[in-house]
């Protein structure tokens, strides 16, 4: 077994300024049933640093026993972890363990740039460039095309228009568990009127592209906490792999927007790997011989105590 800690990016604030702190688990398995060759195993499920979250403590731990890992920074900056082993193997499992504390977040505690406080505008011309890969745009697919001619685009607040463009989403795009691998074409998803949370994400990047924002997608998990009043939903504290879309705005940064909810995200969005493309933001990818493998994936969020939380601040470096 092999544990890699990561360091942590800020000491411990005092506990009343730290808000809710919690133990985020998350287990997968691979069980193959005879021994099969595995090609190197990318893992993405280290918090990416520009959430809101603060992270206390991290552990990733990878079996069997008998691999070799490095963590890298792919090009857009997520922590990645890449995995080989010597030989081949009956069962693969990845298992992380994540402290942290949420505070609430006023997520339009942001300025933006004068020069984009009104949609339609253009980015300035230093930031076209380094923005090119997240307004890439393909082949215009007609029930999406319908869908963008159906939206005004006469001048109004930025940010509106985004709030607008994620609510359009969540009306037309139906919530559905869909455990197929892979995501739906944004013509998929409009002509089912149904998609998981990554379908709907991906349709909100392609439409945001298409009306001149820069906009990518963001694999992570989503804590839902209850608040102790009755009739609350949901009903306990729960944790889910989510996805949702970010767009960049000038003077804010990149705003995250979920197609899920029709809500601005808030602090209980943990991004985990933010990319242009879907593919590249998976929690686990890689390849292995050909046949059957059953899968399983637990997850739980615990809520801690100040004694079970203190003394987390010391920082440390990553092993290897």
């Amino acid at each position: 077994m092999r544990s890699i800690e990561s360091w942590l990016p800020w000491e411990t604030a005092e506990p009343e300024r730290t808000g809710t702190r919690l133990r985020l688990r998350h287990h997968t398995s691979y069980d193959y049933g005879a021994p099969r060759f595995l090609s190197p195993q990318i893992i993405r499920l280290r918090p990416a640093p520009h959430g809101s979250a603060q992270i206390l403590s991290y552990a990733l731990t990878v079996r069997p026993e008998q691999h070799g890992l490095k963590w890298h920074q792919d090009p857009a900056g997520n922590h990645v972890a890449r995995v080989t082993f010597q030989g081949p193997v009956t069962r693969f499992e990845v298992a992380t363990e994540i402290g942290l504390a949420l505070r609430p977040v006023n997520p339009f505690d942001f300025l933006l740039d004068p020069e984009v406080a009104a949609w339609p505008f253009h980015y300035p011309a230093p930031l076209e460039l380094e923005l090119a890969a997240f307004r890439r745009l393909d082949t215009l697919d007609s029930h999406l095309a319908t869908l963008i001619a159906a939206i005004s685009c006469d001048e109004s607040p930025t940010i509106g228009a985004l709030a607008d463009l994620a609510r359009l989403i969540q009306s037309r795009v139906a919530y559905r568990v869909r455990p197929e691998p892979g995501v739906q074409t944004p013509g998929e998803t409009l002509t089912r009127a149904s998609g998981s949370c990554r379908d709907s994400a991906w349709l909100l990047v392609h439409l945001l592209r298409y009306l001149g924002f820069a906009a990518r997608f963001v694999s992570g998990y989503l804590v839902e906490m209850n608040a102790g009043i009755a009739g609350d939903t949901p009903a306990a504290d729960t944790l889910a792999l989510h996805a949702w879309a970010e767009a960049y705005l000038p003077g804010a940064g990149w705003i995250g927007l979920d197609a899920t909810s029709g809500l601005l995200t808030g602090e209980g969005h943990i991004p985990l790997a933010a990319t242009a493309n879907p593919e590249s933001a998976a929690p686990v990818t890689g390849t292995t011989e050909a046949g059957t493998a059953a899968f399983k994936v637990d997850m739980s969020v615990t809520r801690l105590g100040i004694a079970e939380s203190s003394g987390q601040g010391r920082r440390r470096q990553p092993g290897n």
